[in-house]
């Protein structure tokens, strides 16, 4: 089974930075899903995720998995997640991961390519432990694979990040608290 996701690769060459990523996407959409697995370092990684597919390209995909109906096809529904996976749209994204996940669930043997993109996704979306725990199955099975262990270090970096923000969100507003309780119990000594 050959991994060709509609128009996406052509398109993006306004800047170099553009061409790299159309390149690395027509690399991975003319391989098998295992050969794909096995790529390492030529896979997109999450910062590659970031740039969406145009209109035009996500509606091939989307049209493809609409006419093959209640019968569509495993590569057919991988290719339209991959495609929602890369949107910037929630909904989109949600929609992606909720297909990967039936896959996921249906298709044993195409667990292990869903991983990544499953793990992709819930990062997208914020969900960093769901993001963590479908990286983690996919080091288990690749310990070298480049790709997983990229995106393991943007998992990390977001929660780290977001701890922290969450810390000091707790600690500003228990300043505050104290801030407002010192003026409350000053004006009640003052009466």
């Amino acid at each position: 089974m050959v991994f060709v996701v509609g128009a996406t690769a052509t398109a993006r060459t306004a800047t170099a930075g553009d061409d790299k990523l159309a390149a690395r996407d027509s690399r991975c959409l003319q391989h098998t899903p295992d050969q794909l697995i096995n790529m390492g370092s030529n896979l997109p990684y999450a910062a590659d995720a970031e740039s969406p597919l145009k209109p035009a390209e996500l509606q091939v995909l989307r049209s493809q998995y609409e006419k093959e109906g209640d019968y569509v096809g495993i590569q057919t529904k991988f290719n339209y997640a991959w495609g929602l996976i890369k949107s910037n749209a929630r909904a989109e994204q949600q929609e992606g991961v909720r297909l990967l996940s039936e896959i996921f669930r249906a298709a044993p043997e195409r667990r292990r390519e869903c991983l990544y993109y499953l793990a992709l996704g819930n990062y997208k979306l914020g969900n960093y432990g769901e993001a963590r725990r479908y990286n983690d199955l996919l080091r288990e099975k690749e310990p070298a694979n480049l790709q997983a262990a990229s995106l393991g270090q943007l998992i990390d970096e977001k929660v780290s990040k977001e701890g922290l923000m969450g810390i000091a969100i707790v600690g500003g507003l228990a300043l505050a608290a104290g801030v407002v309780g010192g003026l409350v119990m000053r004006g009640a000594k003052r009466r």
